[in-house]
């Protein structure tokens, strides 16, 4: 998968919002309700670094492949950034991206759960 269909997956969740920072933090993010769940690197050296939380067990099997390392500023929440998506398998990095949604979703009250998605 390639930066623009990442991007089109992502937008894809139901009640997902999209905001780009500009400076300092040149970050693209999605969040649901507020509670981000991935974001992109918008600017240069790192343009287009996808990074996205995952679970303690998916963080150390991620981190020690090629490619893959512990988000700055967000490692120790299990954050990793993926320095070139099309690099991982398409399947893959939708089963963690969907996780990471759903985790997001998890943290909000039920209430505002069923504001922004029904039931």
């Amino acid at each position: 998968m390639d930066t623009a269909g990442l991007k089109r997956f992502c937008a894809s969740f139901p009640a997902a919002e999209q905001t780009l920072h500009g400076e300092p933090s040149n970050i693209l993010v999605y969040a649901v309700g507020g509670k981000t769940f991935a974001y992109f690197k918008t600017s240069e050296p790192e343009r287009w670094r996808f990074s996205f939380r995952v679970t303690p067990e998916r963080f150390v099997e991620l981190t020690d492949q090629p490619g893959i390392k512990p988000a700055r500023w967000m490692g120790r929440w299990y954050w990793v950034t993926v320095v070139d998506v099309r690099r991982v398998p398409e399947e893959y990095l939708r089963e963690l991206v969907t996780w990471s949604y759903r985790r997001a979703l998890e943290k909000l009250s039920r209430k505002r759960r069923a504001e922004l998605i029904g039931g």
